[in-house]
């Protein structure tokens, strides 16, 4: 755990029923002239933007939309959309979307500058400034990258996603509003749902771990493990859709204060070569990486069991058992909720892996936070359990 950590969090979070509609007081009083709207085509279909648009049209504000992000989008498709976004003169950003739109338009608050591109900042990061404030609207409830100071695009000649990380992409302002997933497709609610999962069991058994990451994880995790199925199989389930959308939102601060370790550093190869899911290749790695970590976080599995399971009647009570209840929770889920465990569907071929481990070893900036090492013989034998 580290001696010293701290936590960076956006200026205000709202959240409960109808709490977009909390955006046009927040417009007005701080008087913003200009609004740039963040999205995709496919919330704009859903008619998920116009719970958003009707706020800032009750604020009286103009704005302009910003929808031509591709899903898992590349950092010369990230820079193309902030081309157009920087000559229009807003004051303020509202990103209404996933992961992707919303690394986007934290890199947007970043980058009103011709001095450097996306490219730059992912040679150097911390060379970026924040230039304009900006309001997330997950319509997800998954990535945490709400509160999260990280942006991850794809970069294609690396066959690889990378992952920005500077403090000045932390969001202002957040809004948490269980409209925006009331209905989201189960197979994304899913996926994004174990990211969250991912988020909050890596941040508790990170390196980085510490009282603040661990009070945020901890919290996650017991939400997920007792919601997660039933937010993402009942439409009507509201209640465990919200805890779902606070988990996510916990995941991101544990992120913030800590950080993830090797699923998400052997799942970025797998975005950035065979476009699959952010959430989908998380899902996929997760239980073979915490099988091979169990031995040297087996005390903080048996502390997360402690919290999280509430079963009465049938208690583990060793440490052995409550880590072996933690990893057949995680295997649960996943088949529960029809996640593919495959690579196979997806075209990676057994003559893939050797490239596979090579890519998944260059993300140093997450494997130095697994608490157990990942050689390059590890991480073959982590993929071969999903070839």
């Amino acid at each position: 755990m580290l001696e010293q950590y701290s936590l960076k969090l956006p200026k205000a979070i709202y959240g409960g029923k109808d709490s977009i509609d909390q955006l046009t007081k927040l417009i007005q009083t701080n008087g913003y002239q200009k609004i740039a709207v963040f999205t995709d085509k496919v919330i704009e279909e859903t008619g998920l933007l116009e719970v958003s648009l009707n706020a800032i049209r009750a604020a009286g504000v103009p704005y302009t939309i910003y929808d031509e992000l591709p899903p898992e989008p590349t950092y010369m498709a990230v820079q193309q959309v902030i081309d157009e976004f920087k000559g229009s003169g807003a004051d303020f950003i509202v990103a209404c979307g996933g992961g992707s739109v919303m690394d986007a338009a934290k890199l947007a608050s970043v980058l009103t500058t011709d001095e450097y591109g996306v490219k730059e900042l992912l040679d150097n990061p911390g060379m970026a400034k924040k230039c304009v404030a900006i309001a997330l609207i997950p319509t997800t409830a998954g990535t945490g990258a709400e509160v999260t100071p990280n942006a991850i695009v794809a970069v294609p000649e690396k066959e690889l996603k990378v992952g920005i990380v500077n403090d000045n992409m932390v969001s202002d302002y957040v809004f948490l509003d269980a409209r925006m997933i009331k209905n989201l497709p189960r197979s994304i609610a899913a996926a994004t749902g174990v990211d969250t999962l991912a988020h909050a069991i890596e941040c508790f058994t990170s390196k980085k771990a510490n009282p603040f990451s661990d009070t945020f994880a901890l919290e996650a995790l017991d939400l997920v493990f007792n919601n997660i199925e039933k937010a993402c199989d009942d439409p009507e389930a509201m209640e465990a859709k919200n805890q779902m959308q606070i988990a996510a939102l916990y995941g991101g601060i544990a992120i913030t204060a800590s950080g993830t370790t090797a699923v998400h550093a052997l799942s970025y190869p797998l975005g950035g070569k065979y476009h699959i899911a952010h959430g989908v290749s998380n899902a996929m790695l997760l239980a073979a990486v915490m099988k091979y970590n169990e031995p040297s976080v087996r005390e903080l599995f048996a502390k997360a069991y402690d919290r999280c399971c509430h079963d009465s009647a049938n208690r583990c009570v060793t440490a052995e058992e409550k880590s072996a209840w933690i990893i057949s929770r995680l295997e649960e889920i996943v088949k529960n909720l029809d996640i593919p465990t495959s690579l196979k569907p997806y075209g990676v071929a057994d003559s893939d892996l050797d490239g596979l481990v090579e890519a998944g070893m260059q993300v140093t900036r997450l494997l130095v936070n697994n608490m157990r090492e990942v050689t390059p013989e590890a991480a073959r034998a982590i993929y071969l359990t999903i070839m």
